[in-house]
């Protein structure tokens, strides 16, 4: 009996091994989902054609045609189906020329029925998430925006750029460091049908001497104090009919928020040593590293001028929350960093995409970034692997799983992976692991 019959999704196994597909078909079936079968990629488009399919688990190699032409077909007449291959351990190029050609997820030969499991359950999710809400799903973000990410808090945020686009209210954008608040606000800048085409000022307001901070934002007169040789435009005048970014606004200071509050209500400025007024036309965008309403409850921060700033708030989440984007991320800096070097595209190794979903992040995507140039910079390989990764990320992952694994699922990953660090080689495994043929394949099975 199916442990969760609720589950119906539609699966169909394409593979011309019996034996594979009948392994994958009770694991399947068990777990609740609805199973299809073909032995070769004829058969496959007949059942596509004749059956709504959720998910196709594919093998690469196959006699006539391959699982890579099934791919391409159902991505040309079906692009709402999720897509597994299944590959031979050893064989990443086939399975990242997979995943170009518009694979969800990969797995290698041989696997465990939890791995299959997770794989199938992880990828099915993923495509739910998309179909929740049609309208604030952006799969071609990156082309639109400059931003990369797939997950479903991404969308939310990309649907919130969307509504910012169509006024002039200021935005308040929130995240950890290295989260990519700057790019959130030029795209909302550059996607305005006004204001993109006039100046979009980025401001570092930690980066300011507290002194010269109205002088900065405001401009001054010439005269006004010592060092004052000539009239100066703040950053407010020199975004004139264009957006002026402030970043980290809780840093602030408080003297200035009264005046900061009346350029946004009234907006019009006093220059620094001036009694005219100036009228300004300017959108304003801030972003904060810090919860703002703990600092208006700490008298930090103004409260009337916190609500005028978030009429728009975009909260953008932390790679740790957006694990599905992590490979995402780590492709496009590998393509990046391969053409700034003159390298060819690396692969990823599943250890080396293991250890990048595990690990924490506390550094977001400016962090990630930087670990895939510093290993394109010293890697001479065509594929990036856990070894090519600092130590400390590969000591966060075996902490982190030593801690959710049982001592018997512990073992059996153990085996598993001197197996594949040996190649295959049962012989050399089995003078590793100290153990008889039959409890290895036991384990395996």
């Amino acid at each position: 009996m199916p442990s969760n019959t609720h589950n119906q999704s539609r699966v169909l196994i394409v593979d011309d091994n019996a034996l594979t597909c009948e392994v994958i078909r009770r694991n399947l079936e068990l777990t609740g989902y609805h199973i299809f079968s073909a032995n070769n990629v004829e058969t496959a488009v007949q059942v596509l054609n004749r059956q709504e399919i959720d998910l196709v688990i594919t093998d690469y190699k196959m006699p006539k045609h391959s699982g890579l032409e099934l791919i391409k077909y159902i991505r040309n007449h079906q692009k709402n189906i999720c897509i597994i291959m299944l590959t031979g351990y050893g064989s990443i190029n086939s399975a990242v020329t997979a995943m170009k050609e518009g694979a969800d997820e990969y797995i290698t030969k041989p696997f465990t029925d939890r791995e299959l499991l997770d794989v199938v359950k992880n990828t099915l999710e993923k495509q739910k998430e998309k179909k929740i809400n049609p309208d604030v799903i952006y799969t071609d973000a990156w082309d639109k925006f400059g931003i990369i990410g797939e997950s479903l808090n991404m969308c939310e945020v990309y649907s919130r750029i969307e509504k910012a686009c169509k006024n002039d209210a200021t935005v308040l954008i929130s995240g950890e460091n290295g989260t990519g608040k700057e790019l959130v606000a030029r795209a909302i800048h550059y996607h305005h049908q006004k204001r993109s085409i006039n100046p979009f000022i980025p401001v570092n307001c930690p980066g300011i001497p507290v002194s010269l901070f109205e002088s900065e934002l405001f401009g001054h007169a010439k005269g006004s104090f010592t060092g004052a040789v000539q009239d100066r435009k703040g950053f407010f005048q020199a975004a004139e009919k264009g957006c002026l970014f402030l970043d980290e606004i809780s840093e602030l200071p408080l003297e200035l928020q009264a005046k900061f509050l009346r350029v946004i209500q009234e907006k019009e400025i006093f220059r620094v040593g001036e009694s005219q007024l100036k009228k300004i036309d300017v959108r304003i965008i801030v972003a904060t590293n810090k919860n703002l309403e703990a600092l208006v409850d700490k008298g930090l921060f103004r409260q009337d001028l916190f609500f005028r700033l978030n009429l728009i708030n975009i909260d953008i989440p932390p790679l740790r929350k957006r694990k599905n984007d992590i490979l995402l991320l780590a492709k496009h800096f590998a393509i990046k960093y391969a053409e700034e070097l003159g390298k060819n595209e690396p692969a990823f190794t599943d250890k080396a995409i293991a250890v990048l979903k595990e690990y924490s992040w506390p550094g977001n995507v400016r962090e990630l970034e930087n670990l895939i140039h510093r290993t394109m910079i010293m890697n001479e390989k065509d594929y990036i692997d856990s070894v090519d990764f600092p130590g400390a990320m590969k000591s966060n992952l075996s902490f982190g799983q030593g801690l959710t694994l049982s001592l018997e699922d512990m073992s059996k990953k153990y085996v598993k992976d001197v197996v594949q660090q040996t190649g295959g080689n049962k012989a050399k495994a089995l003078e590793i692991l100290k153990i008889d043929r039959k409890t290895l394949l036991k384990k395996l099975k």
